[in-house]
């Protein structure tokens, strides 16, 4: 049988150690799920595992033979395959030349391209993933585009594949696909080290995981099964955690942003809606459903059509004007934190004061900092210090610190949010909620988008169902469920 064992690993970081002593062992034919909160130490490990990184103390064992790998071309050349949660890939290359990529067949010294299209299509056809192999990954979406670093480290033939948040971006049916794989994977007995936020998830998947908090080793569980679940949300966050949606109802106010006739890109059928004030409205699809590509229409990140109009407290918004949003009030936190979210050369402070800067000659830095330390504290960003660039948070500390640069405005009137929890740990959800209908409560509209279903129906006061860039339903809050909703995402 295949092992996989962590010995006392340690990973030091200019003013943060990452990882502590972790150990830890994994075995083959089983999926072991890595749990804790942002920051805690879990995609720092699997980058040692995958060669990103190299451990300051301790060791890692793959069937009981020491590994110091130096680069991940070491840790592919082991046996080691990690889809990281940040996607690795080359958007000018096509889905096959990514696949294939530093492995593509030769015929007479030149390649191959009928074999390897072949070789491709036949491999993911027998993986149940619909791709085609000559799109371009610059053109693919997201689900797309996860979907294509999975398999290709399937594709490699590892002994052991690890998964970071691998169905964040994926629809229900993509997830599916992907559990299948894994499955097939445990039963040919390889390593499989998931991680993932989604409880439900890691249950339905794991047969055993080990909890880390602030780069310490908390737990292993060998079965996971037999663990409650508010047992482990309290290993992971080192506290009881009430109900995590912890729905605020609270008064509305009159419709304050009108959508009349929009359209534009996907939206192709004009959509007219009404959203009062202080009200949440939750956006459900299928991936594909139009729902982020509305989002931008309202913000003004891309083009409508003429006679569209986006309506805020009587009057009309300037069509395809980022700029002009924002200075109505009008923000979002986009779905792809690192392509359209952070400024990742920069500094998080920086990152949260970006949205103050509009109009200053002079920068205020006292002024600033004290906002940073302020925003920084209250969504618990784990940082050594407000300088630290971005780019060496993990993915769910970037997320709060693009929450945070919006919270800085002086007056939100419409709050944009694409998949906000997204990679976000269960005691971090808490306080995004919580500020959500702190926002809503001041008057705010706010729109979010979510694939999580719990999700939409824990926090919304009402879900607006999309399906081909068109609403095919809304619910109010009361008369919602999981069978009505999905109804309406799947069904003509």
């Amino acid at each position: 049988m295949l092992t996989l064992r962590f010995d006392h690993l340690s990973k030091l970081f200019p003013g943060v150690r990452a990882l502590n002593a972790v150990s830890f062992t994994a075995t083959g034919g089983r999926v072991h799920g890595l749990l804790g909160e942002n920051g805690a130490g879990k995609s720092t490990l699997l980058k040692i595992l995958g060669g990103q990184y190299r451990a300051d103390e301790g060791r890692l064992l793959l069937n009981d033979v020491p590994c110091d790998f130096y680069s991940a071309g070491d840790a592919i050349a082991a046996g080691i395959a990690v889809i990281h949660q940040e996607l690795q890939y080359v958007p000018s290359l096509s889905v096959m030349e990514n696949l294939l990529l530093g492995r593509l067949p030769r015929r007479w010294g030149l390649l191959d391209r009928s074999a390897a299209r072949q070789q491709v299509r036949d491999r993911l056809q027998a993986l149940g993933v619909a791709l085609d192999p000559d799109q371009l990954l610059e053109d693919c979406s997201i689900a797309q585009r996860q979907m294509v670093e999975i398999c290709k480290a399937v594709m490699q033939d590892a002994q052991v594949i690890a998964f970071d948040e691998p169905t964040s971006s994926l629809s229900h049916r993509e997830s599916e696909v992907l559990f299948k794989i894994i499955r097939d994977l445990r039963a040919h007995g390889k390593i499989i080290l998931y991680i993932s936020h989604r409880l439900e998830e890691l249950y339905a998947l794991c047969d055993d995981c080990t909890i880390l908090r602030d780069g310490q080793h908390v737990a292993t569980h060998y079965p996971m099964a037999e663990i409650p679940q508010d047992q482990l949300i309290a290993e992971m966050v080192g506290r009881e955690l009430a109900d995590i949606y912890a729905y605020q109802t609270r008064p509305l106010g009159a419709p304050r942003l009108e959508l009349r006739q929009l359209s534009g890109g996907v939206i192709t059928s004009p959509l007219n809606l009404e959203v009062r004030a202080g009200e949440i409205v939750g956006f459900f699809g299928l991936v594909g459903a139009g729902r982020s590509e509305l989002m931008r229409l309202i913000y003004g990140a891309d083009a409508r059509h003429h006679e569209s109009q986006v309506v805020l407290d009587g009057a009309s918004l300037p069509a395809h004007q980022i700029s002009a949003s924002i200075a109505a009030g009008v923000v979002m936190c986009p779905e792809d934190r690192k392509e359209q979210g952070i400024l990742s050369m920069a500094s998080v402070a920086e990152n949260i004061n970006i949205s103050c800067r509009r109009g200053r000659v002079f920068l205020r830095h006292k002024e600033e900092a004290q906002r940073a330390d302020e925003l920084i504290a209250r969504l618990q960003i784990k940082t050594p210090s407000r300088d630290q660039s971005i780019r060496l948070l993990s993915g769910g500390n970037q997320q709060k610190v693009i929450l945070a640069r919006w919270l800085a405005q002086e007056e939100l009137k419409v709050f944009i949010l694409d998949e906000p929890t997204r990679g976000i740990d269960v005691g971090a959800r808490n306080e995004i909620y919580r500020i959500m209908y702190q926002v809503a409560s001041r008057g705010c509209v706010v729109l979010v988008v979510s694939s999580d279903l719990p999700e939409v129906m824990g926090i919304a006061d009402r879900i607006i169902v999309m399906r081909e860039g068109e609403i095919s339903g809304e619910l109010q809050r009361e008369d919602a469920s999981e069978a009505a909703i999905l109804k309406l995402a799947l069904l003509d």
